[in-house]
C-alpha cells in the first residue's frame, strides 16, 4: 500500500544564512554529526574514518558532474537556458558523448515560450563562434518545461568536450548565484570517474584522499556503484501528501564482483550519499524481477510498498548474479525511480554519510525513514550547534534505527 504521508509533516525552519553557499576551504574541515543509538555528538569529518566499522564495507557513487547548462540566443538576441537533462539519440550516455558533428538531448529550456520549434540557435558569445567550432542548438519537440534539443557542431570534436569547453557546472538553484570558478573543482567528488550526473552526489564532496586512506586502513572494503544524478534531485514536493509526488528515473550500474562482495559481506555497508542508498536498496527489487521474470526491469517508485516481498535478499542478490552469468554480463545496467520514505524496509544498507536535505523534500523523508522518524532530534541538533546545511554544507553518520 503506498504510504499515506503529509509533506507538511516533514519540514522545519531553515534561515537563508545557514545555506552554506560557499564551500570550506578544506573538504575534510566540516563538522561531523554522528548519531547512533538515538544521540547525537559532533565531531570534524576527517575524524571520520574512526567511526566506521573494520572489516565493513562503504559504498561510494562515482558518477562525474558534466557541464550541463548551456546558453545560447535566438536571431532577435533574446537569450535562451538549455539544461541537458539525459541522452537521446544516441541514448547511451558514453555513446552520445563520444559523438561528433550532432547529437540530441532531453532538456529544460528556459524561456521555452519564446522559442519557436526548429528554430536554429546560437552560442550566446561574443564572437557568435566558440573557438571555431560553432555550436548550435534546434527544438525539435517540446514537453511542458522539457524537450527535445538537437545540438551540433563543428570541428570533429566530441560531444563531451563541447560541453567541457561551453557548458557551466549546473550547481544547484538554491545557492542563489551563478556558477564560479571554486565550483568546477569542488562541486565534484574526489572519486567522480563516470560522466552523467546534473548534480553532484554532495555527500561525498567531504572525503579527501587522507580520509579514504585511513578509511582503507581500518581494512573497510571500499566499492563504488554509478547513479547518474537527475534534475529531480533539485525538484521540490508540490503535492500535500508524497503519494502525489512523481519521481524520475535515474540510470545505475553495479558490477557483478560487487554483487559477490555484498553477499560474502559480515561487517555491514556504509553507504556514501542517498544516491548511493538508493541504488543499493533499489538491488533487492530488481532482483525479486529476476526471480520472477527471468530479467532484471527498472525499479518502479513505489514497488517496495505495494505488496509483501518474502525472498531474502541473499536469494535477490544471487538471481541478478545469476541473470549477469547467463547473460555474460559482468556489470547490472538498469534504471530505479525507486523513493524511500516512512515504513521503508532497508535490506542492505547500515550506515549513511549524508549532508543536511531541504525542508519537506524526498531526501528528508529518506533519512526519516532511516532513523526510525527520529530526524528531528538530528536536525533540532544541527540547528542549534552551528551545522552548515545543504550541498555545500557539514555532514552526518547515521546509524539505521
Amino acid at each position: 500500500m503506498i504510504p499515506d504521508i503529509k509533506i507538511e509533516d516533514y519540514t522545519y525552519v531553515l534561515p537563508d544564512e545557514r545555506i552554506a553557499k560557499y564551500p570550506l576551504s578544506e573538504r575534510d574541515s566540516s563538522k561531523l554529526l554522528v548519531y547512533k543509538d538515538g544521540a547525537c555528538t559532533e565531531t570534524v569529518f576527517k575524524n571520520l574514518p574512526q567511526h566506521i566499522p573494520s572489516g565493513s564495507m562503504m559504498v561510494f557513487n562515482d558518477t562525474k558532474v558534466v557541464p550541463a547548462r548551456l546558453f545560447f540566443k535566438r536571431p532577435t538576441g533574446a537569450h535562451i537556458e538549455i539544461f541537458c537533462l539525459e541522452p537521446d539519440t544516441p541514448s547511451e550516455y558514453n555513446t552520445n558523448f563520444a559523438t561528433t558533428g550532432s547529437c540530441r538531448w532531453k532538456c529544460v529550456i528556459g524561456n521555452s515560450k519564446r522559442l519557436k520549434d526548429n528554430e536554429l540557435l546560437d552560442l550566446d558569445s561574443d564572437s557568435g563562434e566558440f573557438d571555431g567550432i560553432s555550436p548550435k542548438a534546434r527544438l525539435i519537440s517540446r514537453d511542458g518545461q522539457t524537450g527535445i534539443v538537437e545540438f551540433s557542431w563543428q570541428g570533429g570534436i566530441p560531444f563531451s568536450e563541447l560541453l567541457e569547453r561551453c557548458g557551466r557546472i549546473p550547481i544547484p538553484p538554491y545557492l542563489n548565484r551563478a556558477t564560479e570558478a571554486i565550483d568546477i573543482e569542488r562541486y565534484q567528488t574526489l572519486y567522480a570517474h563516470i560522466r552523467g550526473s546534473v548534480a553532484a552526489p554532495t555527500a561525498g564532496l567531504h572525503f579527501t584522499s587522507e580520509v579514504l586512506e585511513a578509511i582503507a586502513g581500518r581494512g573497510v572494503d571500499i566499492e563504488n556503484v554509478c547513479l547518474h544524478v537527475g534534475a529531480g534531485t533539485f525538484l521540490p514536493v508540490k503535492s500535500s501528501t508524497i503519494a502525489s509526488h512523481p519521481m524520475h528515473r535515474e540510470p545505475f550500474s553495479v558490477s557483478r564482483n560487487l554483487l559477490c562482495r555484498i553477499l560474502s559481506a559480515t561487517g555491514g555497508i556504509t553507504a556514501v550519499g542517498t544516491t548511493s542508498v538508493r541504488t543499493l536498496e533499489s538491488l533487492y527489487y530488481a532482483g525479486a524481477s529476476c526471480i520472477e521474470k527471468g530479467h532484471p526491469e527498472d525499479v518502479t517508485q513505489w514497488a517496495p510498498y505495494e505488496r509483501e516481498w518474502t525472498y531474502s535478499t541473499k536469494e535477490a542478490l544471487e538471481a541478478l548474479v545469476k541473470y549477469l552469468d547467463d547473460n555474460g554480463l559482468d556489470k547490472l545496467q538498469i534504471g530505479t525511480r525507486i523513493i524511500i520514505v516512512p515504513g521503508f524496509d532497508f535490506r542492505l544498507v547500515d550506515r549513511m554519510v549524508t549532508n543536511f536535505h531541504q525542508p519537506q523534500s524526498t531526501l528528508l523523508l529518506l533519512i526519516s525513514a532511516f532513523v526510525g522518524g527520529d530526524w528531528q532530534t538530528i536536525y533540532n541538533y544541527a540547528l542549534g550547534h552551528g551545522f552548515r546545511f545543504l550541498s555545500y554544507g557539514d555532514s552526518s553518520l547515521l546509524f539505521r534505527r
